[in-house]
């Protein structure tokens, strides 16, 4: 019994290697997203949406939305749509707030983002290219996207950079597993 089922298992990892069904278990994904000081007469912080996608841009999971989240009578959730293509992929089907997902806007600086690669959040990962969006919108401003290009395996190494033109200073991806 015993040998038939080593040979079961010897026969199965293989497979469950190349279909990517064995959980990533060691290291962290880390984003680091910058939020420029910017010279205007009014500045507001601001919101701002962070997803996975794929190259044929679905939505594979919300990692990240940053709003007014002390306005009165959840005013804040109201402007969530002025993240145009977050809101357009998914945004506003979700029930704000989203625990781990959703928080307060983020100041003037670097801000980062460290997911467990094992973390339900990445689960949803197959090995494959993918693309780690950020959207920002601010009132009384602009708004920008920056699509950073990734490569996902089960034990992924990723190095990637993009540098932002106004809302968005750089935005680096990393893993460590």
């Amino acid at each position: 019994m015993k040998t038939t089922l080593f040979k079961l298992l010897l026969c199965a990892i293989p497979t469950l290697l190349l279909t990517g069904s064995l959980p990533v278990t060691a290291g962290e994904l880390t984003a680091k997203i910058v939020i420029p000081e910017l010279d205007v007469a009014e500045y507001h912080r601001p919101y701002v949406a962070v997803w996975i996608e794929t190259p044929e841009r679905e939505l594979i999971q919300h990692i990240a939305v940053w709003y007014d989240t002390e306005m009165e009578n959840k005013e804040g959730e109201t402007w969530l749509k002025d993240l145009r293509q977050w809101w357009r992929k998914g945004g506003r089907s979700l029930q704000m707030p989203v625990e781990a997902v959703s928080g307060p806007t983020k100041p003037v600086g670097e801000h980062e983002i460290s997911i467990p690669l094992d973390s339900p959040l990445l689960s949803k990962l197959k090995p494959g290219p993918y693309f780690f969006v950020v959207e920002a919108s601010r009132e009384v401003g602009g708004r920008e996207m920056q699509r950073v290009p990734f490569e996902w395996s089960l034990t992924p190494k990723i190095d990637e950079e993009v540098q932002g033109e106004t809302e968005l200073g750089k935005i680096t991806l990393k893993s460590n597993s």
